[in-house]
């Protein structure tokens, strides 16, 4: 294996002629479909097959919950794609390996936690050039064990990607490499919202979407409490919840909204295929979480032109600029949340202001090209110039 505290890009460039084909460049993730990391990969690979400079091969990791018609979706759009067992992490770093052998790549990304040790393992054992591993979120579930396995990857690790600025600054505390970590900001397609302009927030439903999968690190229950606060105001709205998620995720919060009797106004819907259309169409996308890496799905209200209000945490802090193009809330505050919804869902100038400036922000920073861009001129960089 390479030393200890040299990038592996010192490492495999020497007596390497330079590429005359496109670069080819792995994915490596989890096949859950449910969090941002699984989403940004597939977009990676999508833009890779576009472009004439890469190859793109995109590998997820078999979940309990990979739904096999997601996989022939993909399949049937035209991205190349191989699934590795995930029953145990052996037989993960195995199969990688034997499929690194046969597609050869120049790069290979391995996206999220605890997926990046996974992958950077079988790269290793694979002898591929460059690896690079990509952070998603603010907070993970590294114990000091995977922690250590986490720093010694590191050293033998090219680029360190944090997929927003609080994410690289998070990395920087658990004592990755300063002078290869970067920060490359999470996009979303702009396409889908195309027509947000002609759906004035005013005369939108008045109601809030929270787009999120049911899991611990999202704040559901801050957001339901806040509704029953506005039902004792006199503000009565619907609230949809677009996600999947484990069920003893859902059944508390089905507790809580019989609890709090705002039945009538909460509906979950699962996941929807149609989030553009919802948000597009409703004044108010909301984010209650405890953290996060970049919240694509608050970037998506924004691009739709919602009034978005979201936990003053990190990732969301740096996408919203309170008060300007958002409003932040401390997070498990049902009663100062409760304020501020009342205020956009009843102040149709606010609202609109906010929207407006939503949507510009949106499309001036974060769409899906300009993350495909950052990223494809740091695979061509590893593999074509060391």
């Amino acid at each position: 294996m390479p030393a200890p505290d040299r990038p592996a890009s010192d490492l495999h460039a020497h007596d390497r002629p330079a590429l005359d084909r496109p670069v080819r460049v792995l994915h490596f993730v989890t096949g859950g479909f449910s969090g941002g990391a699984t989403q940004v990969a597939i977009a990676l690979v999508q833009a890779g097959v576009d472009s004439p400079d890469i190859e793109p091969l995109l590998v997820l990791r078999r979940k309990r919950r990979t739904d096999p018609r997601r996989i022939a979706e993909l399949e049937q759009a035209g991205v190349p794609l191989r699934v590795v067992p995930g029953w145990s992490h052996a037989a993960t770093i195995w199969s990688l390996v034997k499929l690194c052998r046969e597609f050869k790549p120049d790069v290979l990304v391995a996206h999220g936690f605890s997926e990046h040790l996974w992958g950077r393992y079988a790269g290793l054992l694979a002898n591929v050039p460059h690896l690079v591993h990509v952070e998603h979120n603010t907070r993970e579930r590294y114990t000091a064990w995977r922690l250590k396995q986490a720093r010694w990857l590191a050293r033998r690790t090219d680029r360190i990607v944090g997929c927003s600025e609080g994410v690289r600054l998070r990395l920087l505390e658990t004592g990755m490499p300063p002078e290869r970590t970067i920060a490359i900001p999470n996009g979303i397609r702009l396409a889908p919202f195309a027509e947000a302009d002609q759906h004035p927030v005013a005369q939108r439903t008045r109601g809030i979407v929270m787009v999120a999968r049911l899991s611990k690190q999202k704040d559901h229950a801050t957001l339901i409490r806040a509704v029953a606060r506005l039902r004792d105001r006199g503000i009565v709205v619907p609230v949809l919840f677009a996600g999947g998620g484990k069920k003893r995720h859902r059944a508390p919060l089905d507790r809580l909204v019989a609890l709090l009797g705002v039945q009538d106004q909460v509906r979950f819907l699962g996941v929807a295929r149609n989030v553009p259309e919802l948000l597009m169409t409703h004044r108010v996308a909301a984010l209650a979480t405890h953290w996060e890496g970049m919240p694509l799905a608050l970037i998506e209200g924004m691009a739709a032109g919602c009034a978005v209000v979201g936990s003053a945490v990190p990732g969301v802090r740096e996408v919203i600029d309170d008060g300007v193009d958002g409003r932040l809330v401390a997070e498990h505050d049902d009663a100062a949340l409760a304020d501020v919804l009342a205020t956009l869902l009843t102040d149709d100038a606010q609202a609109t202001r906010l929207g407006a400036a939503a949507r510009a922000s949106a499309q001036e920073k974060y769409g899906r090209e300009l993350m495909h861009a950052r990223y494809e001129a740091l695979f061509l960089e590893l593999a074509r110039g060391g």
